[in-house]
């Protein structure tokens, strides 16, 4: 496998989303800082976002993700921040930000908080029909021998990234020469290491033993109050911060990548900004699957309409 030269590199390019997540304990439970020291300390925390720090909150969320809010997520934003800042005993949202800024090892907590990470295994029912029932068959019969390279680029907390990869072991059972290898990159350092974990409770792994029980009984084992996933899938299933406004490493080359639901969240050239490094990082003929509400009609990105949700990467003579 390549998983040892490929974590450096994401690594390498995760920038503010992944640069400190290796802290050690005390300082990723504290942020680095010497209660003594501290900007403020309270219990409470002081009122609400002044316009001033709410536009300043904005434009750091914008510089650290490129995720485009809107003042109307004030409130939103005030309740992801105060847990945060009780824990490091400062009572004011201008004193945070500016904690944020003068202490590196902070940002990372920074982007988890301000970040959205919503998820579920098989979500979409008709994304995972056509990748198990058209994609793989067709991809394997053209590419015998050959190893599948998926990146799920914005995999949250991995459901994503263990669904492809419940399908893709399908394949490898029924043609014994098939291999995958699966990445998972998201900004956020907590839901990476959720995803490394493979275990899962409560409403996500519910809603598979509902749907799917037999894909839990294969590929997952009790563990307590919750199920984690097998060693068989794990082996094939790398979880890495990365930061999708960085290019992906040269190395890359993917036959398929998940973008789905993430555009959403930026401003039209982020967008095409996104899609351009995802582009770069997909062989001729790979294919892009976007979520439900998003579309690339309105950008030249090389890719050509496959069918809903799904992007063709196509080569230079063929665009011509």
């Amino acid at each position: 496998m390549e998983f040892e030269t490929t974590r450096a590199v994401f690594n390498a390019g995760a920038g503010g989303a992944g640069g400190a997540a290796g802290a050690d304990q005390s300082a990723a439970s504290t942020g680095g800082l010497n209660p003594d020291r501290s900007p403020a300390r309270a219990q409470g925390i002081d009122g609400e976002l002044t316009p001033v720090e709410l536009r300043k909150l904005l434009a750091m969320v914008r510089d650290h993700t490129g995720i485009t809010m809107s003042e109307r997520k004030r409130t939103l934003l005030q309740g992801r921040l105060r847990p945060r800042m009780r824990t490091l005993s400062i009572s004011g949202y201008g004193d945070y930000l500016r904690f944020v800024e003068s202490h590196p090892p902070e940002l990372p907590h920074f982007i988890d908080l301000v970040t959205t990470n919503e998820t579920s295994f098989f979500r979409t029912p008709r994304v995972w029909s056509y990748f198990a029932d058209t994609f793989l068959p067709q991809w394997q019969a053209a590419h015998p021998r050959e190893t599948l390279n998926v990146w799920s680029a914005a995999s949250s907390s991995g459901e994503e990234a263990w669904s492809i990869a419940m399908h893709a072991d399908a394949m490898r059972l029924s043609a014994p020469h098939f291999d995958y290898r699966i990445f998972g990159t998201d900004i956020s350092g907590a839901v990476v290491s959720k995803a490394r974990t493979g275990r899962y409770q409560g409403r996500s792994i519910d809603q598979l033993l509902a749907a799917r029980p037999d894909l839990v009984a294969r590929y997952f084992s009790a563990d307590g109050d919750s199920w984690r996933v097998v060693g068989d899938l794990r082996a094939r299933v790398q979880f890495e911060p990365f930061n999708l406004l960085e290019m992906p490493p040269r190395d890359r080359h993917f036959d398929i990548v998940f973008l789905r639901n993430v555009l959403i969240y930026f401003d039209a050239p982020t967008q095409q900004r996104i899609v351009a490094n995802v582009v770069s990082a997909m062989r001729p003929g790979a294919l892009l699957v976007l979520g439900e509400s998003e579309s690339l009609q309105r950008y030249d990105t090389g890719l050509h309409f496959e069918q809903p949700l799904f992007y063709r990467k196509v080569s230079s003579d063929e665009r011509t």
